[in-house]
Protein backbone atom coordinates (compact mmCIF):
# COMPACT_ATOMS: atom_id res chain seq x y z
CA UNK A 1 0.00 0.00 0.00
CA UNK A 2 1.18 3.29 -0.89
CA UNK A 3 2.47 5.58 1.69
CA UNK A 4 -0.20 8.50 1.18
CA UNK A 5 -2.50 5.39 1.56
CA UNK A 6 -1.36 4.37 4.38
CA UNK A 7 -1.44 7.88 6.21
CA UNK A 8 -4.57 8.89 4.69
CA UNK A 9 -6.14 5.62 6.57
CA UNK A 10 -4.58 6.37 9.78
CA UNK A 11 -5.64 9.79 10.01
CA UNK A 12 -9.11 9.01 8.80
CA UNK A 13 -9.24 6.96 11.94
CA UNK A 14 -9.11 9.83 14.07
CA UNK A 15 -12.89 10.49 13.96
CA UNK A 16 -13.76 6.46 14.74
CA UNK A 17 -14.76 5.38 18.24
CA UNK A 18 -12.91 2.86 19.75
CA UNK A 19 -5.74 2.13 25.35
CA UNK A 20 -6.69 5.86 26.70
CA UNK A 21 -4.55 8.15 24.56
CA UNK A 22 -4.07 11.98 24.82
CA UNK A 23 -2.68 13.78 22.39
CA UNK A 24 -1.55 17.34 23.36
CA UNK A 25 -1.05 20.91 21.62
CA UNK A 26 2.54 21.57 20.79
CA UNK A 27 3.19 25.12 21.54
CA UNK A 28 3.48 27.14 18.31
CA UNK A 29 1.77 30.15 16.41
CA UNK A 30 -0.88 28.18 14.93
CA UNK A 31 -4.08 27.15 16.64
CA UNK A 32 -4.90 23.70 16.62
CA UNK A 33 -7.28 22.00 18.59
CA UNK A 34 -6.04 19.64 21.51
CA UNK A 35 -7.27 16.15 20.99
CA UNK A 36 -8.44 13.69 23.77
CA UNK A 37 -9.12 9.87 21.78
CA UNK A 38 -10.52 7.76 24.85
CA UNK A 39 -10.32 3.52 23.49
CA UNK A 40 -12.15 1.88 25.96
CA UNK A 41 -11.84 -1.76 25.56
CA UNK A 42 -15.11 -4.03 25.83
CA UNK A 43 -17.05 -1.52 26.09
CA UNK A 44 -20.55 -1.74 24.67
CA UNK A 45 -22.29 1.56 22.93
CA UNK A 46 -24.49 1.86 25.79
CA UNK A 47 -22.44 1.72 28.65
CA UNK A 48 -22.18 5.13 29.17
CA UNK A 49 -24.47 7.55 29.42
CA UNK A 50 -24.23 9.75 26.75
CA UNK A 51 -25.51 6.75 24.48
CA UNK A 52 -28.26 6.04 27.30
CA UNK A 53 -27.06 4.29 29.77
CA UNK A 54 -29.13 5.04 32.63
CA UNK A 55 -28.14 3.00 35.73
CA UNK A 56 -24.15 3.76 35.89
CA UNK A 57 -22.92 7.24 35.93
CA UNK A 58 -20.26 8.73 33.62
CA UNK A 59 -20.99 12.74 33.90
CA UNK A 60 -17.46 13.46 32.86
CA UNK A 61 -17.22 11.28 30.05
CA UNK A 62 -20.71 12.64 28.84
CA UNK A 63 -19.53 16.16 29.37
CA UNK A 64 -16.68 15.55 27.31
CA UNK A 65 -19.14 14.31 24.82
CA UNK A 66 -21.48 17.09 24.87
CA UNK A 67 -18.60 19.64 24.15
CA UNK A 68 -16.92 17.79 21.81
CA UNK A 69 -17.85 15.06 18.98
CA UNK A 70 -19.90 12.00 19.21
CA UNK A 71 -19.55 8.97 17.31
CA UNK A 72 -22.94 7.37 16.25
CA UNK A 73 -22.15 4.96 13.26
CA UNK A 74 -18.86 3.34 14.12
CA UNK A 75 -17.82 -0.38 15.26
CA UNK A 76 -14.72 -2.06 16.33
CA UNK A 77 -12.11 -2.97 14.18
CA UNK A 78 -11.23 -6.18 15.27
CA UNK A 79 -12.95 -8.93 17.32
CA UNK A 80 -10.95 -8.77 20.42
CA UNK A 81 -8.80 -5.68 22.19
CA UNK A 82 -5.15 -6.06 19.76
CA UNK A 83 -6.81 -6.29 16.85
CA UNK A 84 -9.55 -3.60 17.83
CA UNK A 85 -6.59 -1.00 18.99
CA UNK A 86 -4.13 -2.30 15.52
CA UNK A 87 -7.25 -1.23 13.32
CA UNK A 88 -7.99 1.60 15.09
CA UNK A 89 -4.38 2.83 15.12
CA UNK A 90 -3.02 2.08 11.37
CA UNK A 91 -6.34 2.79 9.80
CA UNK A 92 -5.47 -0.76 8.07
CA UNK A 93 -8.58 -3.30 8.05
CA UNK A 94 -8.62 -6.20 9.99
CA UNK A 95 -7.59 -8.76 7.60
CA UNK A 96 -4.17 -6.26 6.38
CA UNK A 97 -2.80 -5.58 9.91
CA UNK A 98 -0.83 -7.66 12.12
CA UNK A 99 -2.29 -7.97 15.31
CA UNK A 100 -5.34 -10.00 14.72
CA UNK A 101 -5.88 -12.30 17.60
CA UNK A 102 -4.96 -11.74 21.46
CA UNK A 103 -2.62 -14.91 20.98
CA UNK A 104 0.58 -14.19 22.71
CA UNK A 105 2.80 -16.30 20.97
CA UNK A 106 1.34 -15.17 17.86
CA UNK A 107 3.85 -12.14 16.15
CA UNK A 108 1.34 -9.29 17.46
CA UNK A 109 3.81 -6.10 16.97
CA UNK A 110 3.54 -3.35 14.41
CA UNK A 111 6.59 -2.74 12.44
CA UNK A 112 8.53 0.13 11.85
CA UNK A 113 6.76 0.39 8.00
CA UNK A 114 3.64 0.45 10.08
CA UNK A 115 1.74 4.07 10.26
CA UNK A 116 0.02 4.90 13.18
CA UNK A 117 -2.48 7.84 14.30
CA UNK A 118 -0.16 9.14 16.53
CA UNK A 119 2.66 9.22 13.62
CA UNK A 120 0.37 11.12 11.67
CA UNK A 121 -0.12 13.36 14.88
CA UNK A 122 3.41 13.88 15.66
CA UNK A 123 4.27 14.55 11.85
CA UNK A 124 1.53 17.11 12.63
CA UNK A 125 3.33 19.09 14.92
CA UNK A 126 1.24 17.25 18.09
CA UNK A 127 3.22 15.81 21.08
CA UNK A 128 1.64 12.31 21.68
CA UNK A 129 1.31 10.56 25.05
CA UNK A 130 -0.68 7.26 25.55
CA UNK A 131 -1.76 5.76 28.80
CA UNK A 132 -2.97 2.66 29.48
CA UNK A 133 -2.53 -1.16 27.53
CA UNK A 134 -0.57 -1.33 24.14
CA UNK A 135 0.05 -4.82 22.94
CA UNK A 136 1.38 -4.39 19.52
CA UNK A 137 5.00 -4.17 20.76
CA UNK A 138 6.74 -4.99 23.97
CA UNK A 139 9.56 -2.65 25.31
CA UNK A 140 12.37 -4.43 23.40
CA UNK A 141 10.30 -4.62 19.67
CA UNK A 142 10.35 -2.13 17.03
CA UNK A 143 6.30 -2.21 17.44
CA UNK A 144 6.67 -0.43 21.18
CA UNK A 145 4.66 2.82 22.06
CA UNK A 146 7.43 5.13 21.60
CA UNK A 147 8.18 3.78 18.21
CA UNK A 148 5.24 4.15 16.86
CA UNK A 149 5.00 7.99 16.94
CA UNK A 150 4.39 8.26 20.99
CA UNK A 151 6.39 10.64 22.98
CA UNK A 152 5.57 9.19 25.58
CA UNK A 153 3.50 5.93 27.18
CA UNK A 154 2.18 5.04 30.85
CA UNK A 155 0.74 1.69 31.27
CA UNK A 156 1.27 -2.08 30.34
CA UNK A 157 2.91 -3.00 26.65
CA UNK A 158 1.84 -6.32 26.75
CA UNK A 159 -2.01 -7.27 27.25
CA UNK A 160 -1.36 -10.48 29.13
CA UNK A 161 0.40 -8.21 31.82
CA UNK A 162 -2.76 -5.67 31.92
CA UNK A 163 -5.17 -8.92 32.10
CA UNK A 164 -3.23 -9.96 35.62
CA UNK A 165 -2.71 -6.61 36.92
Amino acid sequence: MPILSKIFLASSWLFSLTTAATFAQESSTETKPNIIFIMADDLGYGDIGVYGQELIKTPNIDALAEQGIRFTQAYAGGPVCTSSRSVLLTGLHNGHTVARDNVPHYPTYLHTDDITLAQVLKDAGYRTGGVGKWSLGDAQTEGRATNMGFDTWTGYLNQDHAHYY
